[in-house]
């Protein structure tokens, strides 16, 4: 079994149906820590013993965000900036968070073809991630594909309903070690892992 953290970062969660539904489907997974950063720290003043004595007792950790501006809101940059410290997280003795995973779960508005070198964002959502994937493997984490929810200004609820349903199979999977990890190299999304 293993324990999976979410790092919830919404600064407008009253304005997010699709972020919504996730935290309403991911509250409901045993083994799943729901860490909201923006009720815990509505000042933007981390607590970073705490934030990483939670790190300490997870194994995955899952940065939950919309997608703003091609990156996170800013929350979970300063929670960076502050939690992941030399000698901690990274550096020559840092290595609390070795062999931990990682990965985003994202909404976007854009649809999935606008994420394309022939699409209106030109670059794939996988190299807006890059920092984050470059951040995990500084601390010798294990960076994963992300999940992504697209189209979130026109997506329809039953749509709304099987990306809660997928995110709960992937969050239970991962709590129960269900996960073949030599496929995720086969996917761009691991939402792709939960087709029906």
């Amino acid at each position: 079994m293993a324990k999976v953290l979410i790092q919830f970062a919404h600064p407008t969660l009253s304005k997010s149906n699709v972020q919504k539904t996730l935290e309403n489907y991911a509250r409901k997974v045993p083994g799943v820590t729901f860490n909201d950063l923006y009720e815990h720290y509505p000042d933007l003043f981390i607590d970073v013993k705490r934030e990483q004595k939670l790190l300490l007792e997870h194994d995955i950790v899952i940065f939950q965000h919309p997608f703003y501006w091609y990156s996170s809101p800013p929350i979970l940059k300063q929670w960076q900036d502050l939690v992941l410290e030399y000698n901690w997280a990274y550096g020559p003795k840092g290595y609390a968070l070795k062999g931990k995973k990682i990965f985003n779960a994202m909404s976007c508005g854009g649809g999935r073809d606008a994420y394309a070198s022939s699409g209106y964002n030109r670059f794939p959502v996988s190299q807006y991630l890059l920092p984050f994937n470059q951040t995990a493997f500084l601390c010798r984490m294990e960076y994963l594909p992300p999940f992504v929810v697209h189209e979130t200004y026109t997506i329809e609820n039953y749509e709304l309903k099987m990306y809660g349903e997928h995110y709960a199979s992937l969050l239970a999977a991962l709590v129960h070690d269900d996960l073949n990890l030599a496929e995720l190299g086969q996917v761009e999304y691991l939402n792709e892992l939960f087709k029906e």
